[in-house]
């Protein structure tokens, strides 16, 4: 948040190539170089400040709390089982909270959308969702 720039850059990288490193079960140094990138790290960096500074749930579990206002909501919950950005006790907590939710753990994934099994779910709950198949 600082209004010198060069300050904001390094801080977004070191930030942003923490993100990188912490989001793939295995390492990708392919995946994580891109998080090196000057733009993609001062997104990165950008987008998750406002949140926590912002935008964040609170209390910590307003979501669970307030779940009843969207149970009825077809959904499914896609968690890596080596996530440790968001751990699986958090997904865990949500659907014992919202049973009807479908919950798929990926075995072999962590937090990324683009490892292969997270990235089958995906596409596969979005499929399911748009054909109106039974989740």
């Amino acid at each position: 948040t600082s209004e010198d720039f060069e300050e904001q850059l390094a801080a977004a990288k070191v930030w942003s190539r923490y993100e990188g490193v912490c989001c793939t079960l295995l390492p990708n140094p392919q995946f994580q170089a891109a998080f090196e990138r000057p733009e993609v790290a001062l997104g990165v960096a950008r987008l998750e400040a406002h949140y926590f500074r912002n935008n964040r749930f609170t209390p910590d579990d307003l979501l669970l709390q307030q779940v009843d206002k969207i149970r009825h909501i077809p959904a499914i919950i896609v968690q890596g089982r080596y996530d440790i950005v968001c751990p699986i006790a958090t997904a865990d907590e949500l659907h014992r909270r919202w049973p009807e939710a479908h919950y798929v753990i990926v075995p072999d994934a962590g937090h990324s959308s683009r490892e292969p099994g997270i990235c089958r779910e995906l596409v596969g709950a979005m499929n399911r969702l748009r054909d109106g198949l039974p989740l």
